[in-house]
């Protein structure tokens, strides 16, 4: 690790954390490499590696940074609100995910491949904010829903939203091909999808 404050190795992570979400907006995962990242930045490729060994990494680094911040919004929630009908809370759980579909896109895509070729110490970070979502849900559900199965509901969603991403988003030939397989198939927006299934299973276990 290079020497500088932690606020400075902390600033310079987060520029090569988002030059690789700017680029992952138009590229794809297996597209991008470090040389590519080092044109957005102020660094050399060499430099990059003072702070991320692998682009794994480095996207990892972005679900941590999405999960972490999609905690602090189901926290937040918790802590603004003494109560919440089932509808305004899927209504909230779907807003706050529709603002993060580079969260659901790495899940649906690349998720196994980040964690593989990452140090355990990198995972380690990303766990810990994943953790922390599952833990500002389980606040949300716990204040809101308190004859809710917490756990159930947690394993039933988190999971989910490994898939959201491939019915809201996907290629002109992805279309073409279930057309060619005659496949009746809609396209579904993040928000309306993911309201739908906060709101299933609230009514399932209420």
């Amino acid at each position: 690790m290079p020497k500088g404050s932690p606020e400075l190795t902390a600033s310079r992570r987060d520029e090569i954390i988002s030059a690789c979400e700017k680029l992952y907006q138009t590229m794809s995962f297996k597209e991008i490499t470090l040389k590519e990242i080092s044109v957005e930045t102020s660094f050399s490729r060499p430099s990059i590696y003072n702070y991320f060994q692998t682009k794994e990494e480095i996207f990892l680094a972005i679900m941590q940074r999405e999960y972490q911040g999609w905690a602090d919004q189901l926290f937040a929630l918790c802590q603004e609100n003494e109560r919440l009908s089932p509808e305004a809370f899927a209504k909230a759980v779907a807003g706050s995910l529709d603002e993060r579909r580079q969260l659901l896109k790495l899940l649906a895509m690349n998720h196994y491949d980040m964690e593989e070729n990452s140090r355990l110490e990198r995972l380690t970070d990303f766990k810990a904010a994943y953790g922390a979502s599952l833990d500002g849900m389980r606040a949300c559900l716990k204040k809101f829903f308190p004859g809710t199965d917490t756990e159930g509901f947690i394993f039933a969603f988190f999971p989910f939203l490994f898939g959201v991403y491939p019915y809201c988003v996907a290629t002109q030939k992805q279309l073409d091909a279930m057309r060619e397989a005659k496949i009746k198939f809609e396209m579904h927006e993040v928000f309306d999808i993911i309201f739908a299934c906060v709101m299933r299973l609230l009514g399932e276990n209420r």
